[in-house]
């Protein structure tokens, strides 16, 4: 159930790059010098915040929660494009529909913006244009390497990658734990892999004392240099 928030939000553009750390200056400065006020609503779990296909009307960032992107293929069989976490944005979009859907992964409180407004405001401030630039720069990166693990990275390799990406996305400053708010089939479906495969690679690297799990969702990483290493 979609529940709308009882008072609008400012709109504050702070996003990381997705695999990769926040930027050291964020997107600011935008919902004053723009005059952009955005809206939050709450999504339940796996509850769609957009349909494939559907008029890209939005451009949303995730407050509190995590949200998936995804293609659903005629078989039934869906591909993760990415994954976004607290201060992510998406929903940016170069044409004018969604090319993925998007889910919340567990409860999750968006705020969400008219993309007529972004694109008017980038039409007469240039911050505010080179600002969506380098956001939609980030998701071609992303969207690049993507590729690269899918097209040419073993099973273990991508897992580790996957590890250290959220290991960097995750994990509280100075401590080894994170816990990954996405399942081991959502995991799957990102890497473009079987759930029996994951399990089984994460299952090794538990053996080896490379990881340590700390209930369903919790990875204690012990040997970070070895998943690098593993991530050629």
């Amino acid at each position: 159930m979609l529940t709308q928030s009882p008072a609008a939000a400012s709109l504050n553009i702070n996003r990381p790059v997705p695999g990769g750390h926040a930027p050291a200056e964020p997107f600011c400065g935008l919902a004053g010098h723009a005059g952009l006020i955005a809206t939050e609503f709450t999504y339940r779990k796996d509850e769609e915040i957009y349909g494939e296909d559907e008029p890209a009307e939005y451009v949303y960032q995730v407050i509190r929660g995590a949200v998936r992107t995804y293609k659903l293929l005629a078989d039934g069989r869906r591909q993760i494009g990415a994954f976004h976490l607290p201060g992510d944005v998406f929903g940016l979009e170069s044409g004018a529909k969604h090319r993925l859907a998007a889910e919340a992964i567990i409860d999750t409180t968006v705020r969400l913006v008219k993309r007529r407004s972004l694109e008017q405001a980038a039409s007469t401030d240039v911050q505010v244009a080179h600002k969506l630039w380098t956001m939609t720069a980030g998701d071609l990166k992303h969207a690049e390497e993507h590729m690269l693990l899918l097209g040419r990275k073993s099973a273990m390799e991508r897992v580790a990658n996957f590890l250290l990406e959220m290991d960097r996305r995750l994990a509280v400053a100075g401590m080894s734990m994170m816990a990954l708010p996405m399942c081991r089939r959502d995991i799957g479906d990102y890497l473009g892999l079987t759930l029996e495969t994951v399990s089984r690679a994460l299952s090794q690297l538990n053996d080896e004392g490379v990881l340590g799990f700390s209930g369903a969702r919790r990875i204690v990483l012990r040997n970070r240099q070895r998943l690098r290493n593993m991530d050629v």
